[in-house]
Order: C-alpha cells, then sequence, then structure tokens
C-alpha cells in the first residue's frame, strides 16, 4: 500500500501508541546512515545488501533533531508522508534483515530517507515491478498516441508539399474545350443534342478594357479578400468539407480557386478535387500576380447566354464592349456568375435584382462605392436573349430544356458543366406521353379562340418522376406550365384532408348545410348559380362543389391547416403564404406542376416523392455525377388520410362528363378563377390521378383575359381542359390493366352508401334542384371500393348528347352566385376562385 502524501507543514505528533520509524528502540539493530565526515571507506552497497561476512555494521549517527522527530521528510518530492501501519509495524521490527552502509561521500543529511520516483504522465500505466518499461498496452496506446499526433501536424503538411510538386500550374490554355451534351428521353432515345457555341463566343481582353468599378463588383460578388488571400480561404475551405461531410454542396471558393476549377473542368463536389483546388490556388497566387489572375478570371468565368468572359457577357447582355460597361451593368453581370442560367433577368428578374443588390451594398461595404453613388444607381435593362441555337428544341421540348437545366443547377451541376463535359443526361420524359400530349393539347385548342393557351404536367405517383411536361408549342417563348394561377376548387382536397386530420376526424359522412348564399365568418359566399343543398355530407359536397360546405369547413379547420395539409402533399413551402378561409376556394396561387405532385401524394396513399425530370446524368468519360436511383419517397400523411381523401373525389369525373374508358376507377377534381369581369372566368383546372399516374391541366390565356368557347361562352373546368385531361388519360392508360385503389376505410363519420352518392343530375343543367334524396349512383359491382362511374346516373345521357363537345360547365368555383349563364349550352359558371 502507498503512504499517503500530505502537503508540506509542521509534522504531526507521533500518537503515544505507536512507535515511528526513526525511533527505533535501543534492542533493535538499526539500519544506519552515516553522516559526511565518517571515515568508513568506498562507496556504501545498495540498502539490500547485506555487509560482507565477519563485517561489523558501522555505527550509524543520529539523525537531526526533526527527523528524529518525524522521519516522514522527503526531500526529493518534498512533502510528508504520513506513516502507515505497514511502515510503523516494520520500524517496530527487532531485526533488520539487510542493514544499510552509510556512504560515505553522501550530501548531509537532507531531511530523510528518499520516496518514491512520482511517475510522469507519459510514464503511466506504472512500470511493472522488478520489470523494464510498461505494460504492454500502455506502451502501444503511448506510440499510438504520438502518431497520431504526428499525423496530425505534419501530415497536412506533407501531404501540401507532394501536392506542391505534382500538381501542375494551371493557365488559360489548360481551358476545358466545349464538347457536345444529350438529353435522353426515358427510354434512351434521344430528346435534344446541345451543341454548346463556348468556342465562338470568347474575346480575350486586357484587364485595362475591364473599368475598375465592373472589376470591383466582381470581388464584391465573389471574393471580396482577393487582393489579400493567399488564393484560398481556410474558413470557407473548412465550410466546404463539413457541408460535404454532412452531405451538403460544397462551396467557399476563391476567385482563385474558381479560376482553377474552371481551366480545369474539374468540379466534382469531393474533398480530393478541393485539395487540389487549394495547392494550385497557392501555386497560380505564387507564380502569377493578383492583377494577372483576375484578367484570366474575367476571361474564362461563363455569364450565361452562351457568353465566356466578360467581354462576350457585355455584348450578350448589353450590346457593349467591355471597356463601356457601367458599374451597375457590371453589378448584374457579376451577380449572375453562380448561377447564370437561373438569375439571367430574362428569366427571373427578381432574383437578378436580388443579386444586383447584394453586389452594389457589398461595394458600399468595401468602400469601393461612395452611398451617393448607390443611392443614385439604377437596376440596368438588358437586351433580350437570342434564340438558342445548337440544337435546343424551338418546340415543347425546349421547354423541357430549360427545366432539365434548372434542375441539373439544383443538383449542383453548371451549365458550363454541360457545355464541357460532354453530358449524356437521362430524362423520366415518356416519348410516347409527350407527344400525346402536345398532340392532343394543341388539336383541342385549334378548335377554340388563338388567345387560349394550355399546359399539361403529369407525374408518376410510384416514383415522383415527370412523364409528361407540356408548357407550350413555342418552346423559347414563355413555359405555361410554369405560371403560377390560382386553382379554384381543385383545391378542395386539402381542405378535406385537414378536416380529416382532426382529432377527432371529420369524415365524409359528417353532414353541413349546402344552401346558398350564405354569410360565413362575416362573408357572403355563394354556390355556382344559386346550386345548393339543404344537408349534404362531405363526399356529396366534393362531387357537387358546394362553395359554402367547404368554406364553412376551412373556418372550422383553420386556414392554417388547410395551408399545412397542402404543404404535407406537395404544394411548395414558399406559396400559400398568409391564407383564409378563401383558400378552399382556391384564392392561393400555384403551378400546374405542383398540383400534379400533390394530387399523386394522395395517389400514392400518403408517400411523397419529389417532382424530377432527370434521372441520371454522365460525363462523355463515363463520370456518374447524379443517379436517381429508387428513391424510397417520405411519408407524409397518414395512408387512410390520403385514401379517404380519393375516396371523396371518386364520383367527380362521371359527375363532370369527362369519365375514364371502361370506367376505370379515377379521383378527379375540376376548378375555375372568375375574372374581374362579371360572368367571366380567367382560369380553368381540370386535376385528377389513377394509382399509376397523376395529371393536372391548366387553361387561360396570353393577356390574362377571360377564357371563351369558340362559341363565346365562358370555359370552365371541365370543358377545354377536362377535355385534354380526358384524351390525355385514356391515351395513357390505353393497354394498361385496370388498377384499382386501395380498400377503403372511412375515418371519422362514414359517407352515404355509394349507392346514395346524393349526385343530383340537375347540378349540370342549372336547374338548382335539391338531390339530396337521388340514389341513383354507379355500379359498383366489380369494385365496392371504386365507383364504376360509367353507368352512373349523373352521367345523364341526354346531358351527354348535349354536351358531348365539353362544353359543359364547372359548377364548382366562384363565390359570386349572379355569375350566371344566359347562354343555352347549360354552361354554368363556377364561381369558387374568384374572390
Amino acid at each position: 500500500m502507498e503512504p499517503e502524501l500530505l502537503t508540506h507543514g509542521p509534522s504531526p505528533a507521533t500518537p503515544p501508541s505507536a512507535t515511528p520509524a526513526s525511533a527505533t528502540p535501543a534492542s533493535a539493530t538499526p539500519a544506519s546512515v552515516a553522516p559526511a565526515s565518517a571515515t568508513t571507506p568506498g562507496p556504501a552497497p545498495s540498502a539490500p545488501h547485506a555487509p560482507p561476512p565477519g563485517a561489523t555494521p558501522a555505527a550509524a549517527a543520529p539523525p537531526p533533531a526533526d527527523a528524529q522527530r518525524t522521519n516522514l521528510w522527503n526531500a526529493r518530492t518534498r512533502v510528508l508522508r504520513r506513516p502507515t501501519a505497514a511502515t510503523l509495524t516494520a520500524a517496530a521490527s527487532p531485526t533488520t534483515a539487510n542493514p544499510t552502509v552509510a556512504d560515505p561521500t553522501a550530501a548531509p543529511y537532507a531531511g530523510g530517507p528518499p520516496g518514491p520516483v512520482p511517475q510522469r504522465w507519459w510514464r503511466y500505466p506504472p512500470r511493472r515491478p522488478g520489470g523494464g518499461g510498461g505494460t504492454g498496452w500502455g506502451r502501444w496506446l503511448r506510440r499510438a498516441g504520438l502518431a497520431g499526433l504526428a499525423l496530425v501536424l505534419l501530415g497536412p503538411i506533407v501531404a501540401f508539399l507532394v501536392g506542391w510538386l505534382i500538381f501542375p500550374t494551371p493557365t488559360p490554355d489548360d481551358l476545358s474545350t466545349s464538347q457536345v451534351a444529350t438529353i435522353s428521353f426515358a427510354d434512351g432515345s434521344p430528346l435534344a443534342t446541345v451543341r454548346p457555341e463556348g468556342a465562338q463566343n470568347r474575346v480575350k481582353v486586357g484587364l485595362a478594357q475591364v473599368p475598375q468599378p465592373v472589376r470591383y463588383a466582381v470581388l464584391s460578388a465573389e471574393d471580396r479578400s482577393f487582393y489579400s488571400n493567399p488564393g484560398f480561404d481556410i474558413g470557407g475551405i473548412g465550410r466546404a468539407a463539413w457541408r460535404q461531410l454532412t452531405g451538403g454542396v460544397g462551396g467557399g471558393s476563391t476567385i482563385t480557386q474558381q479560376y482553377v476549377k474552371i481551366t480545369t473542368g474539374q468540379d466534382q463536389h469531393s474533398l480530393w478535387r478541393k485539395f487540389r483546388e487549394v495547392i494550385a490556388a497557392a501555386k497560380i497566387s505564387k507564380e502569377y500576380s493578383k492583377d494577372q489572375i483576375l484578367e484570366d478570371y474575367l476571361n474564362t468565368i461563363y455569364l450565361g447566354r452562351g457568353a465566356y468572359g466578360i467581354q462576350a457577357a457585355a455584348k450578350a447582355y448589353f450590346g457593349v464592349d467591355s471597356d463601356q460597361l457601367t458599374v451597375s451593368q457590371g453589378a448584374l453581370l457579376a451577380g449572375l456568375i453562380q448561377s447564370p442560367s437561373r438569375w439571367d433577368p430574362a428569366t427571373d428578374p427578381a432574383k437578378a435584382a436580388q443579386r444586383w443588390n447584394y453586389v452594389m451594398d457589398g461595394m458600399v461595404a468595401e468602400r469601393w462605392l461612395s452611398p451617393a453613388e448607390r443611392a443614385a444607381a439604377q437596376f440596368p435593362t438588358a437586351i433580350a436573349p437570342r434564340p438558342p441555337g445548337g440544337g435546343v428544341p424551338g418546340n415543347n421540348l425546349g421547354h423541357i430544356y430549360t427545366q432539365v437545366k434548372a434542375e441539373l443547377e439544383n443538383d449542383g451541376i453548371s451549365e458550363q458543366e454541360l457545355n464541357q463535359e460532354g453530358l449524356r443526361i437521362t430524362t423520366t420524359i415518356d416519348p410516347l406521353l409527350q407527344k400525346n400530349a402536345a398532340d392532343i393539347a394543341g388539336k383541342v385548342l385549334r378548335a377554340q379562340p388563338p388567345n387560349l393557351r394550355a399546359s399539361l404536367v403529369s407525374v408518376d405517383p410510384r416514383t415522383g418522376g415527370i412523364l409528361a411536361y407540356y408548357g407550350g408549342d413555342n418552346g423559347v417563348g414563355l413555359d405555361y406550365a410554369q405560371v403560377l394561377k390560382q386553382p379554384g376548387s381543385s383545391f378542395k382536397p386539402f381542405v378535406m384532408a385537414a378536416a380529416l386530420q382532426r382529432t377527432p376526424p371529420i369524415g365524409l359522412g359528417t353532414r353541413y348545410d349546402g344552401s346558398s348564399p350564405q354569410t360565413i365568418a362575416g362573408q357572403t359566399v355563394a354556390n355556382s348559380d344559386g346550386d345548393s343543398c339543404g344537408s349534404c355530407d362531405l363526399k356529396t359536397a366534393m362531387t357537387r362543389s358546394i362553395n359554402t360546405i367547404f368554406y364553412q369547413l376551412a373556418v372550422q379547420v383553420g386556414p392554417a391547416a388547410v395551408a399545412q395539409a397542402a404543404h404535407q402533399a406537395g404544394i411548395p413551402e414558399g406559396l400559400l403564404a398568409n391564407p383564409s378561409a378563401g383558400i378552399a376556394l382556391g384564392d392561393k396561387e400555384v403551378h400546374p406542376g405542383d398540383m400534379a405532385s400533390a394530387y399523386a401524394t394522395f395517389a400514392a396513399e400518403g408517400l411523397y416523392h419529389a417532382p424530377h425530370m432527370i434521372s441520371r446524368v454522365e460525363t462523355a468519360d463515363g463520370r456518374v455525377l447524379f443517379d436517381g436511383g429508387n428513391s424510397l419517397g417520405e411519408q407524409r400523411m397518414d395512408p387512410q388520410v390520403a385514401r379517404n381523401v380519393t375516396e371523396s373525389m371518386v364520383n367527380v369525373a362521371s359527375s363532370s362528363l369527362i369519365p375514364l374508358y371502361g370506367g376505370r376507377p379515377v379521383a378527379t377534381k375540376t376548378g375555375t378563377t372568375q375574372s374581374r369581369i362579371l360572368g367571366q372566368n380567367n382560369d380553368a383546372w381540370t386535376v385528377g390521378f389513377t394509382p399509376s399516374i397523376s395529371t393536372a391541366v391548366w387553361v387561360g390565356t396570353n393577356d390574362n383575359s377571360p377564357i371563351k368557347t369558340s362559341y363565346g361562352t365562358p370555359i370552365y373546368g371541365r370543358m377545354v381542359p377536362g377535355s385534354i385531361w380526358e384524351q390525355f388519360m385514356n391515351t395513357a392508360l390505353r393497354n394498361q390493366p385496370v388498377q384499382q385503389f386501395s380498400k377503403f376505410a372511412p375515418l371519422g363519420k362514414a359517407p352515404s352508401s355509394p349507392s346514395e352518392d346524393n349526385c343530383d343530375n340537375s347540378d349540370n343543367n342549372g336547374d338548382n334542384s335539391d338531390s339530396s334524396n337521388n340514389n341513383d349512383n354507379s355500379d359498383n359491382s366489380d369494385n365496392s371500393d371504386s365507383s364504376d362511374n360509367s353507368n352512373n346516373s349523373c352521367d345523364n345521357s341526354d346531358k351527354h348528347k348535349r354536351h358531348h363537345n365539353s362544353d359543359n360547365s364547372d359548377n364548382s368555383d366562384n363565390n359570386n352566385s349572379d355569375n350566371s349563364d344566359n347562354s343555352n349550352n347549360s354552361d354554368n359558371s363556377d364561381n369558387s376562385g374568384g374572390n
């Protein structure tokens, strides 16, 4: 047992019952310590050795008085040692086996015998008694720790030195040449072949030909410490490394690092590429002046519109040479560097303005621009971009090309890589469905006024892959699949989803007052053309699109809950801000693709798959830059909730006279948005799905004027968009097996039996009768869970004959009951979205 250590201080009194080691009894033979004046010649043997045979031990001189008192002082460790029971017992022993022989050359007594040598941290664990070295694991632990420390300290230095020797310094002559990129349909057939014109659209200029304010604008946008950093930013590299290790995208590059990336064409998101980039940037900074690096950068950077370098960009955006650029024009170009395709002012003027402000404010912060000059600066006007060439389609496929480029940017693949890497891009677009979408939309619109426009987006609910994307026939014009429009009554399923997620759930069988008009939460709400029902359950209200019921429901569950349910299904988070009860009638803007994707979540029973158009991207040398694989999706909504929402819509297609061939089960909702002109409409929608395909169709005009048929009557959701949707879905599902929705298990109160759907045939004729007792519904003999609507009494044969040209209206969508149709075509008005 190790003696207990005490701090330096007065010696404790010796207990009367204990005999300290220094007070050896007279009868005992003590181990002596000779003073320095002792005459015994020769060195003293070590303590455990006995004296030679026959030798008489030298008489020991008494220790100093304080040592006699305590014998506890250890001069080596300068601490007091408390005697233990073992020590006292040994000291009281009458004999000593091996008395110590004093060393005549030893120094004078220094306060007691030496204690044990204290262990140092590098000697732990303690050595084994009588053995050399530490224990096995201790030695390995020490060695491993020292090796790890050396690796941490010396590894980066050695790696940097090796990289300095083996990595060449890039020059502008190393700039990767442009290569042909191919975009393919899902089956591998060519969709577009892009032949970049970058090699012909580059003109080198000296730094003197770039005005100083334009240079400062580029530094403000990309690297404000350019003239002071060593070519790389340690903090930025650390942040980029952390993002890559945690699954994000890199970044944090200085202008010098960007120049390396451009000239070498190496843009992989990897730590190895970042390592090479840092070394090359350091070598460039060592070998070239900062002005030379900036000049080379400005001559190689891609700025969109096929323009490589500041001179080509000045021509492409403003029609001037680089030396004529103003500070505002330079700030616009500088703001585009990170994403020139998406932030082009012709594509996204709001983002272009935001970046311009960022650059200009940065120049003021760095004192490169005075506050007065900043206040006087105006956002510059860029010239219109020229039509794309080099194989970019000018027909409806041109919009797919544009969306592919945008999606590449989102996946971290730049347009410059598209032009230089010879990318092979495989999309999810089905070539037959794409052709059908364009042909059907074109055929239907040719029979209507020339100002009508249409878009169609079709999504696979099982993967999120976009199967068809039609934004208009002019592939270099406005993409109508990207317009934001109010969806009208096609938004009502999200109100249903919010109600079903209440505690307790508000089921499809819950009944409400469907009379019209009503004052609800201070707002006067009316059904279409005075339609009403004294007491309708929610499934019937969805089929007949009763505005007053869904407005009540939105007030009951809360507009925020409706917006949340829409976000769950797939409407982007950036939309539906500050909702009111009018959200029940579709007063918030969405894209057609948003609706197709959100309805696809219902089709997949609450499993959300992000909509996408790209499945795989490879370079010309076979490197895979992106592989979409098979996404597992995200369960955003309870499957039973989604299935109940689907059930609420299964009778709409038949009621709207747009059923699928053979009574195939389908869930659908139409919608219309009222015009500011009384009795007219601005937008019309049809959205619907089967288990394998979800499609949204929008119809509007190119000038936001009222939408009318060739007869001059207002268009509603079931009419022109309904006709396009029905024809497309029938062709898409031709020769495909009929798929049933899963078994319906009601949440909350169950709806009336399928034979009591309360569908009022007169709803479509505008006679406003209450059909709550009408039980003539669909034939469900083949599937108890999904109505076979081909024989549905709502699909009145006489009415179907009168409206075989789809000039039958959707009565669901507007709040204004005065929006009546005075024509003889029974084009009843739909007022739900016209707030």
